[in-house]
């Protein structure tokens, strides 16, 4: 495809190549930032991590996003070794050595450090945490809606690798991501372990139809703080809202289409399996609910 987009396309910045980087309590400049090969989360992708998006001098729903690390953490069970005020103490800390004011994302990550040797046991894991923020200067652009592919990769179910988990292990989402660059799209679309519409590879999925905001019932999908921010929107606007299960017969038929994470907030959907949604653009309701975050972000910001 010669005009691929994704879902994360930002404008080029030329302040990223001098990017400064937290990395366990120092600020590093950018190629000083290392991480050894026996980093747990490079040997085993064995770490969670955190994405927050800066408005305005504000970090949007900076709360929530500390309380999903400190729990994905705890699901692993690793100790993160620095308490909630530590952590936000050190993304601000980044943020001011950075300059950064607006329009920046960080990605918080945590691993459960240097293995003493090249294997899984956690035990073998005797220096750590690692933990480290990447923080970029990052403003969306995205030239069209996206176009989505259904794939075979599935969201599994919970024994397995619980979907709600951001951890660093994703290679079932980059392998979705493949084969829907390889059909000929832009991000893959994912169905649960019964069949049903669950999620992107990368963010989650709402569809409208007449008038009515569809997502998945949740069990299967990333626990997306955005996604949940559009659900709380609709029941206060007066928008009928449903978290359910639907196919994607549902999703072909629908009006919109819409992806939902904190660095796009809410990215229209062009087609699914080539079937053009709606008028292939933004549509209305899309659009208010865009309306809408935007000026709960000032709210929270302000």
């Amino acid at each position: 495809m010669t005009d691929h987009v994704t879902t994360h396309q930002a404008q080029e910045d030329a302040r990223n190549d001098a990017i400064l980087i937290y990395l366990n309590g120092e600020i590093l400049p950018k190629a000083q930032a290392v991480v050894s090969v026996y980093d747990s989360g490079f040997m085993l992708g064995d770490g969670v991590w955190e994405g927050l998006r800066l408005y305005d001098g504000a970090w949007a729903f900076l709360d929530e996003h500390i309380d999903r690390l400190f729990e994905a953490a705890k699901a692993i069970d690793l100790d993160i070794g620095m308490d909630r005020a530590a952590v936000i103490r050190a993304l601000l800390d980044t943020q001011a050595a950075n300059g950064m004011l607006s329009d920046a994302h960080a990605r918080l990550m945590v691993t459960r450090g240097v293995k003493q040797r090249p294997f899984q046991h956690p035990s073998l894991s005797r220096s750590g945490p690692t933990f480290t923020i990447i923080m970029e200067h990052s403003r969306p652009s995205l030239p069209r809606p996206i176009r989505l592919a259904t794939v075979p990769h599935l969201r599994g179910l919970p024994m397995t690798q619980d979907p709600k988990l951001n951890s660093h292990s994703k290679l079932n989402c980059i392998l979705a991501c493949i084969a829907a660059e390889k059909a000929g799209a832009d991000e893959a679309l994912m169905l649960d372990v019964h069949g049903f519409v669950n999620t992107t590879n990368a963010c989650n999925f709402f569809i409208v139809r007449k008038g009515q905001v569809w997502t998945s019932t949740g069990d299967y999908c990333m626990n997306g703080i955005t996604r949940q921010k559009v659900i709380d929107l609709c029941r206060s606007h007066d928008i009928p809202v449903f978290e359910r299960n639907f196919s994607l017969v549902d999703a072909y038929g629908a009006d919109e289409a819409f992806l939902t994470g904190t660095f796009g907030a809410q990215t229209p959907v062009q087609s699914i399996d080539g079937r053009q949604i709606g008028t292939g653009d933004m549509g209305p309701v899309t659009q208010r609910l865009r309306a809408l975050y935007k000026a709960l972000v000032q709210g929270v910001s302000a």
